[in-house]
C-alpha cells in the first residue's frame, strides 16, 4: 500500500477545535477564551507536562459515546485529507468514565467512529488502547483485559505518560498479559526520559515499536538494538520540539537515525494539540533536514512493516 502512514496519534489531542466548542456548547461548558488557546499548545511549550495541560479541555468534552464517536469519525476524514492511507488512533478509555461510561462503551463507540470514517473514506484504520505509566499496575492490566475483551477492534496495547517521572516496569502485567493472547504492543519512552527508557520498553515491556524514542540516539549499543530488531521508531518531530525532547527541529535525529537503517517512521502525536498534519511533519524536514520524496518513501515502508492491525 503507497500513501502515508499516521502510526501515532492521540484521539483526544486530535480532536477539531471547532467540534470541541461545539461540544463544550452542547454540554453547557463556557469557554473563558477562545478555544484554540485552549487547546493548541505553544511551539515553545518546553515540557511535556505543560503540552500535557491542552488535553484537558478535549478530554472534559470526550465524556459520551457519541463525542468519542464523533471525534474518531473526524479524525479518520482529516487522514484522509492529509493523504494518510492507514492511522492508528490510541487513547485511553479509563479516562472517559466522568460521567459513567465504562471503557467497553468508550472502545465501542470510537470503534463505530472509525468504521464510519473508514467506510466514507477508504482510510484504513486501527484502535490502540493506553496504559497510563501514573496509574496502578491493576488499571493498566485492566485496560489490557479490555483490549482483549474487543480484541476484534483493538489493534495494540500502549504506555503513555511521562517516563521521566513514572517507570514502565511496573505496568508489565498488563504487557505479559498482552503478549501471552499475541496483541502487539508499543511503549512511549525515550521522549522525557534517556536511553535507559527504552531498554525497559523493550527487554521489560517486550515493545515491538517506541513511541518517540528520540533519546535513543544518546546509545549506541540501544541503536545497534533497536536496528537488528527492527523496532519500529514513532517519531512525531513537531511536537518533539515543543516538549523539549529535543531542542529545536533541525536537531531531531530522525534524519540521521533514517540513514543509519533505523525503522523511522513519521507520526503527528496531536493533531491539534500541536496544530500539526503529516504534510506539516514533512514540511519542516524538508526545510529543516533536506528530506526529499526518498526520506517520505523509507518511513512509508517502514510504517508498512510496522502497522498493527486488528484480528
Amino acid at each position: 500500500m503507497t500513501g502515508r502512514y499516521d502510526l501515532h496519534c492521540h484521539l483526544d489531542g486530535s480532536v477539531r477545535p471547532d467540534t470541541i466548542a461545539a461540544l463544550a456548547r452542547e454540554q453547557g461548558i463556557t469557554l473563558d477564551r477562545p478555544v484554540t488557546e485552549l487547546v493548541t499548545a505553544p511551539a515553545d511549550c518546553g515540557s511535556l507536562a505543560r503540552y500535557l495541560t491542552y488535553i484537558d479541555l478535549p478530554l472534559r468534552v470526550l465524556q459520551t459515546p457519541g463525542a468519542l464517536r464523533r471525534a474518531a469519525r473526524e479524525l479518520v476524514e482529516d487522514w484522509s485529507a492529509d493523504g494518510v492511507v492507514h492511522g492508528e488512533a490510541r487513547f485511553a478509555p479509563q479516562l472517559h468514565g466522568r460521567q459513567g461510561m465504562t471503557p467497553d462503551e468508550a472502545v465501542a463507540a470510537v470503534a463505530a467512529g472509525l468504521a464510519e470514517g473508514r467506510a466514507a473514506t477508504g482510510v484504513r484504520t486501527a484502535l490502540l488502547l493506553c496504559c497510563l505509566r501514573h496509574q496502578t499496575p491493576d488499571e493498566s492490566l485492566a485496560v489490557a483485559e479490555t483490549a482483549l475483551r474487543h480484541r476484534d477492534v483493538v489493534a495494540g496495547l500502549d504506555l503513555a505518560g511521562d517516563e521521566r517521572l513514572y517507570p514502565g516496569a511496573p505496568h508489565r502485567p498488563a504487557f505479559d498479559l498482552a503478549h501471552q493472547a499475541g496483541l502487539p504492543c508499543t511503549v512511549h519512552a525515550g521522549e522525557a526520559a534517556g536511553a535507559e527508557s527504552v531498554w525497559e520498553a523493550i527487554d521489560v515491556l517486550g515493545a515491538r515499536r517506541i513511541g518517540h524514542g528520540v533519546r535513543s540516539a544518546e546509545d549506541g549499543a540501544l541503536l545497534e538494538r533497536l536496528r537488528r530488531d527492527a523496532i519500529t521508531l514513532e517519531m512525531c518531530p513537531v511536537s518533539n520540539a515543543q516538549t523539549g525532547a529535543v531542542a529545536t527541529l533541525a536537531a531531531h535525529p530522525a534524519t540521521r537515525l533514517l540513514k543509519d537503517g533505523l525503522a523511522v517512521t513519521i507520526g503527528t502525536d496531536a493533531r491539534t494539540t500541536s496544530a500539526t498534519t503529516l504534510e506539516r511533519e514533512f514540511a519542516a524536514l524538508r526545510e529543516t533536514a533536506g528530506w526529499t520524496e526518498e526520506q517520505e518513501r523509507q518511513v512509508s515502508e517502514h510504517a508498512a512493516a510496522g502497522a498493527f492491525t486488528s484480528s
